[in-house]
């Protein structure tokens, strides 16, 4: 399995990516793909993704299969982190 990095995410900021909760097909976009700071010895260089879902409720924090052209098919453990107008927000971190 290959370490995800920033770079896998950062031209697909304000794409969709598909998800699958009980059973519902859901859609987050990815409106933001930032570096962290980190230690240089690391195996990869942390960051954080910020995703955006539209449903009028709020989905639990846990590993969400997600599925991107460009980036295939990975898991990904999301973390409500604030509700807006526009549905809810949720955070990924990589370190």
């Amino acid at each position: 399995m290959e370490l995800l990095t920033l770079e896998h995410f950062a031209g697909c900021v304000n794409e969709t990516f598909a998800a699958e909760f009980d059973g519902m097909q859901m859609e987050f976009v990815l409106v933001e793909a930032r570096p962290l700071a980190g230690r240089p010895d690391a195996a990869r260089a942390p960051f954080s993704l910020l995703f955006r879902n539209g449903a009028p409720i709020v989905f639990p924090q846990q590993i969400y299969p997600m599925r991107h052209a460009r980036v295939g098919e990975v898991g990904i453990f999301l973390v409500p982190i604030a509700q807006e107008r526009a549905g809810f927000l949720y955070q990924a971190v990589f370190n």
